[in-house]
């Protein structure tokens, strides 16, 4: 959640953050940032919140459970400086399936829902390495209009069918892989499938990997709340191109402290259009 907040609020968005901290976190030096950004925090007490060892092995990034998480009440949107909030945009981003699927009726049935689906694709027992849950209905990932997730969190015999099956009607998958970019698939509620291929734009030198598919997700997610940000244009996969120069551009520092600013983003793009390419083609329900 915090990579994507201080994402659209580096973006310019106004951003409102309920996340859940426990006492360790809630002393972390990464909140100031958020801060400093504009964002305007609404921290939730919890006795224990979700963390994390990340261990790279040659076979990629493993993570190992080193504290599970409590659940975070929907209730909380009833409390003095939350109650009454009507955002056009939600962000869901779970970490350790900490969100109860009362979740998915708290936007109101005009907002735009992003759902970064990882969080709730892990198995956890505290001590051991996360495992990998197969994608299954969940009433967040029904009510999301837009849901990110890496080929790296889905089993290697995932099918995409399999996947688009549990979204909505209308709703769009973002499908990333790393280095090698990733897909995006928008359907309507005709079962039309629209694909677009893209590739990732390069890192000048990759620090830390972390954050960089919730970056990705909270670029593009944003380009659709304020498409003022790609100056109201639509063609030539602007969207993409946004979105694609935010994740190259996290990787570069460590931490949220690679998260970048609106500026350097533009800067990325500019270069980044160099080569680029996406590939558009639509195809039926079954394909």
């Amino acid at each position: 959640m915090t990579y994507a907040a201080l994402t659209m609020a580096r973006l310019g968005l106004r951003v409102a953050v309920l996340v859940g901290l426990d006492a360790a976190a809630a002393a972390a030096p990464e909140l100031d940032l958020l801060r400093a950004a504009g964002a305007h925090l609404h921290p939730v007490p919890l006795h224990r919140g979700p963390v994390f060892d990340n261990v790279e092995t040659p076979n990629g990034r493993r993570q190992r459970c080193i504290q599970q998480s409590d659940r975070l009440p929907v209730t909380i949107l009833s409390r003095p400086g939350t109650a009454g909030m009507a955002p056009r945009g939600w962000f869901l981003a779970p970490v350790a399936d900490e969100l109860p699927d009362a979740w998915a009726d708290a936007a109101g049935p005009d907002a735009l829902v992003a759902l970064g689906w990882q969080g709730l694709l892990r198995t956890l027992v505290a001590g051991a390495f996360a495992g990998r849950r197969r994608p299954g209905p969940s009433p967040l990932v029904a009510r999301a209009d837009l849901v990110g997730v890496s080929r790296d969190d889905l089993e290697p015999d995932f099918s995409l069918n399999e996947l688009l099956a549990l979204l909505r009607p209308g709703a769009t998958l973002a499908l990333t892989h790393g280095a090698d970019g990733g897909l995006l698939v928008e359907t309507d509620r005709r079962g039309t499938r629209r694909l677009r291929r893209y590739p990732a734009i390069a890192s000048n030198l990759a620090v830390d990997p972390t954050g960089a598919g919730d970056t990705f997700l909270a670029a593009l997610f944003a380009a659709r709340l304020e498409p003022r940000l790609l100056g109201r244009r639509t063609r030539g996969h602007l969207d993409l191109l946004l979105a694609a120069a935010a994740a190259s551009l996290v990787l570069e520092g460590a931490g949220l402290w690679g998260v970048p600013t609106r500026s350097a983003i533009r800067e990325r793009m500019r270069h980044g259009r160099v080569g680029w390419r996406s590939i558009s083609s639509d195809v039926g329900p079954d394909a």
